[in-house]
């Protein structure tokens, strides 16, 4: 497993305030909003719901217990709450919800290494902007993978997985030769971000693929927000140049 934890800041003159306000309200509503638990109401009020996304209608459902037909195990889905917004919002508000302190602290940690970055190189209101647009498109590629899957599209998902993986697509592209530090097989080595993150898309997409697009993880998310930064970081990109140095600081 390669797992970053540090990538060259030397070229950075600004402090990227969006990104550590973004992993701000991310870690406040786990903590006040969703109580810390993934099953709280409030996350199954304002999580993605393929097929509310599809219909346009909120979906409000009973709890009931559900047979892997694989492995005979009985596992508990919880009630669909009521959803006191339009239900396309939640888009937007999934972006800012997790299933679990690992998955909190997973994104986070992504967010923290690569989108200083690229905050600094695109300026903060575009790189905002970006943040959410490659989010919505992953939610939306996770929403129409599950109905061309033949998948539930009634189970929730959130994260902010697809709005980082676009972090990571777009700096993949800007950055291709910064350098980044990341734990192999205990320990700690420096290679181009262009390796870095091209592992792990390659991982997302062979992970998606074995899984068949399902087991849990919202492999089509990370996957479209991931191609959307790729394909839409220059229309954001301000065309500032010399910014992207090879020295590790």
């Amino acid at each position: 497993m390669l797992l970053p934890i540090g990538d060259d800041n030397s070229a950075i003159t600004t402090r990227p305030y969006v990104t550590y306000a973004l992993i701000a309200a991310n870690v406040l509503v786990w903590i006040l909003f969703q109580q810390m638990s993934g099953e709280s109401d409030f996350t199954y009020a304002y999580s993605t719901v393929p097929a509310e996304i599809l219909t346009g209608n909120d979906i409000i459902t009973q709890a009931r217990v559900q047979v892997d037909e694989y492995t005979g195990q009985q596992f508990l889905i919880p009630a669909l709450q009521p959803t006191n917004i339009p239900v396309y919002f939640t888009l937007i508000t999934s972006m800012f919800m997790h299933g679990s302190w690992m998955h909190l602290g997973g994104n986070m940690l992504y967010l923290f290494i690569f989108g200083d970055n690229l905050e600094h190189r695109l300026g903060w209101k575009r790189y905002l902007i970006f943040y959410l647009v490659t989010g919505i498109i992953a939610s939306l590629s996770h929403v129409f993978s599950t109905y061309f899957l033949q998948q539930s599209t009634i189970t929730p998902s959130l994260g902010a997985s697809g709005a980082i993986s676009g972090v990571l697509g777009g700096y993949m592209m800007l950055f291709p030769k910064l350098k980044v530090k990341a734990l192999f097989l205990y320990q700690v080595i420096v290679i181009p971000a262009a390796l870095a993150l091209g592992v792990w898309i390659a991982f997302q997409i062979v992970s998606g693929m074995l899984s068949g697009g399902g087991g849990g993880v919202a492999y089509a998310a990370h996957i479209g927000g991931f191609i959307a930064g790729v394909l839409l970081i220059k229309l954001f990109d301000k065309g500032a140049a010399g910014q992207n140095t090879e020295r590790f600081s």
